[in-house]
């Protein structure tokens, strides 16, 4: 039963909240699931939703909607917070569900914020109830389950994937609120110019509660003129600021993949666009130079040999100088990495070398190899039969450098592209004299 307190709660909830959609006919978005005639929007209708899990970034709806089933459904609904919720308020939900269940007939949908907070040990005390069918349960996380929470919670369980809003379901969401007299702003007869609601849905960056959150901050703070409120683009850039950057754990690895592949694809656009994106998200950029040394190595390597001395310069230009200036070092080297010729014949050669010290016996080091810098190394035999490289024309000479037992082994293979054609070449004319 709502009282006084309660109405005076919603009246001063935040708009994202009180904007909140009702029914399936409100939600906006995420059509690839609850679309006409999808899977989870015929399983809410029906009241037939199994166990699931909610995954998707901040304000895209995972919370609404797990609101709208709890309207829709005839089933009970109870809704915990995982950082806030522990096994002694859980088994009291699975005592209540499993007595309304075998008395009633009526399940309870168990709604859990913030999933991916439990510890092990409390995601196995719900096991048993998913298992059985107590409860019906609805995880909602921004974390990527499969990562974050535990496989046995998982596994019993239907994912499905929430995605950014678009813009234009961003500002869809920002008109309505405008209107609403009810529930929104509509009573404080406020317009928005275009560009105020395009900057408004761009920053927000698919999350329509940092979107709804700045219009209302605008809307109250705004004055009036001739008994109109009107939001322009300047005001909207007050009340929204920077933009939102999504950038939990799984996120920041996928951007960091995405920009380790633009590098090896040798697109400049592209590796520019995720390298300035994660260092906007706050990446430590000692990470991205990290990363261009390596691949200098690993995708460029010897067919173009100064794009690790480009790499190497990077990083030191940003342990001097620091952020922003580093900036230009830092781009300079991606760019360098981007256009070389590519070859990944060391990391090929290595690996392969590698792989050989681990899986072949070790033999000792032929006696000629040996060395011959200690006193007594003659009476030994050390060196005996060594050619001098130097000795020879050209400074080159034909001997058995390998260890016998990966003797006729070869690690690396020039490329053909760059410097390395020209490796190449001599390599191949070192290899038709043996």
């Amino acid at each position: 039963m709502e009282d006084l307190f309660s109405e005076t709660r919603k009246a001063n909830a935040p708009l994202a909240d009180r904007m909140r959609p009702r029914t399936l006919d409100e939600f906006i978005g995420q059509e690839h699931i609850v679309g006409k005639g999808r899977l989870l929007r015929r399983a809410i209708l029906t009241d037939t939703l199994q166990s699931s899990i909610f995954w998707g970034p901040p304000g895209c709806g995972k919370t609404t909607l797990a609101s709208i089933i709890a309207n829709t459904t005839n089933s009970n609904f109870v809704k915990l917070n995982a950082v806030t919720s522990g096994v002694k308020e859980l088994r009291e939900v699975l005592d209540a569900a499993e007595k309304d269940l075998r008395l009633y007939g009526k399940p309870t949908y168990l709604l859990l914020d913030e999933c991916h907070r439990w510890s092990k040990t409390q995601s196995d005390a719900l096991l048993p109830a998913l298992e059985n069918g107590t409860v019906r349960f609805i995880g909602s996380t921004t974390e990527n389950p499969m990562i974050s929470m535990t496989g046995a919670i998982v596994s019993r369980c239907r994912l499905f994937q929430f995605y950014p809003l678009s813009r234009e379901n961003v500002m869809k969401q920002v008109k309505a609120a405008l209107s609403d007299k009810e529930r929104g702003l509509g009573n404080y007869n406020a317009v928005i110019d275009d560009e105020a609601l395009q900057h408004i849905a761009t920053i927000a960056n698919g999350d329509v509660r940092t979107a709804l959150n700045a219009i209302e901050l605008a809307v109250r703070t705004t004055d009036p003129e001739n008994g109109v409120i009107r939001i322009t683009k300047e005001i909207a850039a007050d009340s929204i600021q920077k933009k939102v950057v999504r950038c939990d754990d799984q996120q920041l690895y996928d951007m960091l993949s995405a920009f380790c592949k633009s590098l090896r694809g040798g697109d400049s656009d592209a590796a520019l666009a995720w390298f300035s994106r994660l260092v906007y998200a706050g990446l430590d950029p000692r990470i991205i130079c990290r990363r261009i040394i390596a691949h200098s190595s690993e995708d460029v390597g010897l067919a173009n040999p100064t794009a690790l001395q480009q790499a190497v310069a990077a990083a030191q230009a940003l342990e001097l100088i620091g952020m922003p200036e580093a900036r230009l070092a830092i781009t300079q080297a991606i760019i360098f990495v981007c256009e070389s010729p590519k070859s990944n014949s060391v990391v090929m050669a290595v690996d392969k070398a590698f792989a050989d010290a681990e899986n072949t016996i070790d033999e000792p080091v032929p006696i000629h190899l040996r060395d011959t810098s200690f006193r007594g190394a003659a009476k030994l035999g050390h060196g005996v039969g060594y050619k001098y490289p130097h000795d020879y024309p050209n400074h080159e000479v034909e001997q058995e450098y390998m260890p016998p037992s990966v003797k006729g082994h070869t690690y690396y293979e020039p490329g053909e592209l760059g410097v390395e054609a020209s490796i190449k070449k001599k390599h191949d004319a070192k290899k038709a004299m043996k």
